[in-house]
């Protein structure tokens, strides 16, 4: 017989990337909750892939129900892990990096030519807890920053989050992703085709990889700022058919 009891509508939980905080999820997430989704975005510390993951994993367990895990460029990567949860039964990648078991941001990366970010990172040293040896943060440079990661969005909102940016510490580039969730869970990704801050073939080569659902839009790097319409009709794919199996 089958089971008359509905599938529970996942919770979305939105993961930001580098150089940016939850705000850049602010024209998705009305989409989502009109929708009567529930939805949690929240603050990724930005300090090491596998913290950052262990961070998310810890927001996700203590969800009741089902989970749809969101994840925008630096935040792919974080998902790529925390998605390892056992109530994680989707992942959504936005302009993200979709790293394989053992590989890095850097090593992916690698296999590609370098977009415009490359030239214009900052590194500041940031003084570590319990060590005599200072860590690295990395930001864009300002005056570039809209230009490279927010080109078709609204130049005065731009200029602030140029100005506003949450650094990643330099070391989550090397730190290898421990599992690949993907390879478990169902996925789809989006592509930023005009994106300029991570190469549109080191997204397209991680979907593929992976097998995604992927669809491409023409954009920046800050897709659900610039096309939160089609962000939002992605994830609602997603959790369509999560509600479905």
């Amino acid at each position: 017989m089958t089971d008359p009891t509905p599938t529970p509508t996942p919770t979305v939980v939105l993961v930001h990337g580098a150089f940016a905080d939850a705000s850049s999820f602010a024209r998705v997430v009305p989409e989502l909750l009109a929708d009567g989704l529930k939805v949690l975005a929240p603050a990724v510390p930005n300090r090491s892939l596998t913290g950052d993951a262990a961070y998310i994993a810890s927001v996700v367990r203590a969800v009741q129900g089902p989970v749809v895990l969101v994840g925008h460029s630096y935040g792919g990567a974080v998902i790529t892990v925390a998605g390892a949860e056992e109530n994680v039964k989707g992942l959504v990648y936005l302009a993200g990096y979709a790293l394989e078991e053992g590989e890095s941001l850097g090593g992916l990366q690698g296999r590609f030519p370098d977009s415009d970010l490359a030239s214009a990172l900052v590194y500041t040293p940031f003084p570590v807890e319990g060590s005599d040896e200072p860590g690295t943060d990395v930001t864009v440079e300002i005056d570039r920053f809209p230009a490279i990661f927010a080109a078709d969005v609204d130049p005065d909102l731009a200029r602030v989050l140029a100005v506003s940016q949450r650094p990643l510490a330099g070391a989550a580039f090397a730190e290898a992703a421990p599992v690949a969730a993907w390879r478990t869970k169902p996925s789809w990704g989006l592509v930023s085709s005009s994106d300029r801050t991570i190469n549109p073939d080191v997204e397209r080569y991680g979907y593929e990889r992976a097998g995604m659902t992927t669809v491409e839009v023409d954009s920046s790097h800050l897709v659900m700022l610039a096309h939160p319409e089609k962000v939002a009709d992605l994830i609602r794919e997603a959790v369509r058919n999560l509600a479905t199996e």
